[in-house]
């Protein structure tokens, strides 16, 4: 018969046993450089998702979700909690949770309200449903906030990135949409001021070689019709001379919503690097229309094939090296950008 100081010593082992188990968390401890990071967005739940198998070979250490992880678009919160549910019983995504920390924010659809802002009075509980399908904690801070948004450090200090995940829902100003045209919201604001300040200090105080901002709708992009940044310009003037003013090393922009890929580029008076933002969509369905767009911020050719993005990263040169991809099915590379900060 076992004393109850052997019973506890069993017990003690037995959790060392089953934690040696779990899915390696290195990255967030700041051991390991951070080399593969993945990401995407708009995924239909309720269409074929076969590009989780492929995103898996890459071998992506996180992923981050840029918007509209499902099509929810309901005040019902059931029905959102249904939708994030058969994602995650998708067998292929199943895979990337067991081998890949799992960050992100979410867009309008998964937000509930097509279009949304902060008029849509069910967010406060459909941000605890996403943070439930990110897999936050119960107690997390996070969890009180006014938003979904986040902060991650990755790597040892001088092989470090920060990954800023931005809410660009829960206090958006209303936007007109006239003849499917979005009309422009001069003064309008797309954060928050609580989350303006959260960001400002995020990136000043940024040890990080490489700094991700990445949220729903495109930052750069101008000349679209669609949801962007540059519906509402002063928000817009205003993240981008935070971004200039910060000294952030090595920022770059991930984005989402579009059903397409690009990648574009700009100088910011004041910034000593090229700023890029990458975007990338969609997971399960892309734009079919025969027009090619006008992004005058464009390197490169505009993606209308299902698509995910890869940034790697390459720490054995004196300074890092980051290759931009976005990728396809069979894994074929479909853009390439390769930058050295």
């Amino acid at each position: 018969m076992f004393s109850k100081h052997n019973y506890w010593q069993i017990l003690a082992f037995a959790l060392v046993i089953l934690s040696a188990c779990q899915k390696p968390a290195a990255t967030s401890q700041n051991e390991t450089p951070l080399t593969t990071l993945a990401f995407g967005s708009c995924n239909r739940e309720d269409l074929p998702q076969p590009l989780w198998p492929v995103i898996v070979q890459n071998k992506p250490q996180v992923w981050a979700w840029l918007g509209d992880n499902i099509y929810g678009d309901s005040y019902d919160m059931n029905v959102l909690r249904q939708k994030y549910d058969m994602v995650k019983a998708e067998p292929g995504y199943q895979q990337l949770m067991a081998t890949s920390e799992i960050i992100g924010v979410w867009d309008d659809h998964d937000y509930g309200l097509n279009d949304g802002g902060k008029e849509y009075t069910m967010r406060q509980e459909s941000a605890q449903l996403f943070w439930d399908f990110i897999g936050e904690p119960a107690d997390s801070p996070r969890r009180q906030q006014e938003g979904v948004y986040s902060s991650h450090t990755y790597g040892p200090a001088g092989k470090q990135v920060k990954v800023i995940m931005l809410d660009s829902r829960y206090h958006r100003d209303s936007l007109l949409r006239i003849d499917k045209v979005y009309q422009v919201n001069e003064t309008g604001d797309v954060l928050g001021e609580e989350q303006w300040q959260w960001l400002e200090q995020e990136l000043r105080n940024s040890k990080a070689d490489i700094n991700l901002i990445g949220n729903g709708i495109q930052v750069l992009p101008e000349e679209q019709v669609f949801e962007k940044w540059a519906n509402f310009p002063a928000s817009r003037k205003r993240l981008l001379d935070l971004i200039a003013a910060s000294n952030a090393k090595g920022v770059i922009l991930l984005s989402g919503d579009r059903h397409i890929a690009e990648i574009s580029k700009t100088n910011l008076p004041g910034m000593s690097y090229p700023l890029y933002e990458v975007t990338s969509s969609g997971l399960t369905h892309v734009y079919s229309g025969a027009a090619e767009e006008p992004n005058k911020y464009r390197i490169g050719r505009l993606i209308k094939q299902l698509n995910f993005g890869v940034l790697n990263f390459n720490w054995n040169v004196k300074q890092v090296e980051v290759e931009m991809l976005i990728k396809g099915e069979n894994n074929s590379t479909l853009l390439k950008e390769t930058v050295i900060y």
